[in-house]
């Protein structure tokens, strides 16, 4: 009897814990669920070759998943979910607020989102801040499900990777979400 309860209590556990994480996948992919919305000052689109380009005051959302710059390049040759967005500003931006709360907040020259394999590549004057970290190099590209990150100086700079541990990243991802709620009142 006692081997019967341990193993339906171990059962129930383990489903409980496959929900929860089934729960936190669900969060997380809520932003990807909801539609891409994008603004900016001025438009041109071409039917044909499947390409958009925004300029000035650029803003790409998609649920807590913000991008800022000035000039945007739309691609949508691939097909439907599978867009490629070439984002470039003096810096242009990426925000977006992750399934435990915290802020992923992002800086670059270019920032390159492809929505099908939910990357953010980001190149020239990369910086990316989350939790209590921030990385600053040359180049950066982020994995939004897997929240993993790979970053590399250019062959031909001086520049390293570095990597801080401190509180500035901490008040850069909460200064995003102060932000972020102003935005939505």
């Amino acid at each position: 009897m006692f081997k019967l309860n341990t193993y339906l209590l171990a059962s129930l556990l383990f489903v409980a814990g496959a929900n929860s994480l089934n729960a936190q996948e669900v969060v997380k992919k809520a932003d990807f669920d909801k539609p891409t919305m994008l603004s900016s000052d001025k438009s041109f689109g071409d039917g044909k070759e499947k390409v958009a380009v925004h300029e000035g005051n650029v803003k790409i959302t998609q649920g807590t998943l913000e991008i800022k710059a000035d000039r945007l390049k739309v691609s949508a040759a691939l097909g439907k979910d599978k867009e490629i967005f070439e984002a470039t500003g003096n810096p242009a931006s990426y925000t977006q607020q992750l399934a435990d709360g915290t802020m992923v907040v992002a800086k670059a020259n270019n920032i390159r989102y492809e929505k099908a394999t939910k990357t953010i590549s980001l190149k020239g004057n990369a910086e990316l801040y989350q939790n209590a970290f921030s990385i600053k190099t040359d180049s950066i590209i982020y994995d939004i499900l897997k929240e993993q990150w790979q970053a590399q100086k250019d062959t031909d700079s001086r520049q390293q990777v570095v990597t801080v541990f401190d509180g500035t990243a901490l008040k850069k991802t909460k200064e995003a979400i102060e932000k972020q709620k102003e935005t939505k009142k």
